[in-house]
């Protein structure tokens, strides 16, 4: 069976200030999700899945969906704040979304094979999608992760938030830790009253589940509702619920290691690196000068 690659796109962009999800960044107008789907692709997934809210929902078709329709199944699942499970109701003057475990199990009626779920507006790199397509055909562990060192995931030009991961002797994550306001500090890096090395291995959102994660999902995102259900702004974030099922023994997740570098756009003067970034990729004869010819 092939794997579904699920995407994220439903983020406000508010620290970017715009839709960087559909932004282009690729000598011909691609976005950053455009080449994560061209690895995808090569890399055997089958079928596409974009999270995504309603607001955005035209922009996002003709920008991105469209183009995928004729060449790969593509679905929508909208993120909306009053998706909730039974008992639970949006606190008023709430607007923004719940996070990425919420996100993620909002696919739960759309998904029944195994699948990846990344972000869209990060580039993971062909490699990348490669080893967790092999993952995800043959099986192992309950999940798995792409690991990132975290050095080469911090932007120049503000703070970012991240998934410091800890591993045993054989590649199985023992806890993943997520950090807010890191700010890089030579090669090493600064998160509120924690100093980094910058070696640390960080999640970027690159994960592989199978459709078993949703029931723990619910659970998970239950108990965070019945914490922290009526604050404005608090989110539940897929490192830290996937840290609490490792914790309580209910998953083992396999962390694979990429020779792919990752980079993306947090915020706006990010992007001129990212373009960089690429064109030193399509020089190499990595990706074609035009995606979709």
């Amino acid at each position: 069976m092939q794997p579904t690659l699920l995407v994220m796109a439903a983020g406000m962009g508010s620290r970017y200030g715009g839709l960087k999800q559909i932004d282009a960044v690729g000598p011909n107008g691609e976005a950053i999700i455009d080449y994560s789907i061209y690895d995808a692709l090569r890399a055997g997934f089958g079928r596409l899945v974009f999270v995504i809210r309603r607001d955005i929902e035209a922009p996002f078709r003709e920008a991105i969906g469209g183009k995928f329709e004729k060449r790969i199944a593509v679905d929508y699942v909208f993120q909306e704040l009053d998706k909730l499970p039974s008992g639970f109701t949006v606190p008023p003057g709430r607007t923004k979304p719940w996070g990425t475990t919420h996100a993620i199990l909002l696919a739960e009626e759309t998904l029944r094979e195994p699948f990846a779920a990344i972000n869209a507006d990060d580039f993971y790199g062909r490699e990348s999608f490669q080893v967790m397509a092999d993952f995800l055909r043959v099986g192992g562990p309950d999940y798995a992760m792409v690991g990132y060192t975290l050095r080469n995931t911090l932007s120049e030009h503000g703070s970012v938030s991240r998934g410091v991961c800890e591993c045993d002797a054989a590649g199985l994550l023992r806890a993943v830790v997520e950090l807010t306001k890191i700010e890089k500090r030579g090669r090493g890096a600064q998160a509120e009253d924690r100093v980094l090395s910058g070696d640390e291995l960080v999640s970027m959102n690159f994960w592989g589940f199978t459709p078993a994660l949703f029931p723990q999902l619910r659970e998970r995102f239950s108990e965070f509702l019945r914490r922290g259900g009526q604050e404005l702004k608090s989110e539940c974030y897929i490192p830290t619920t996937v840290n609490e099922l490792v914790a309580l023994g209910a998953a083992r997740v396999k962390v694979l290691s990429t020779p792919a570098s990752w980079f993306g756009i947090t915020y706006k003067e990010d992007k001129p690196q990212v373009i960089a970034s690429i064109l030193k990729l399509v020089a190499k004869s990595e990706y074609p000068p035009k995606l979709w010819a």
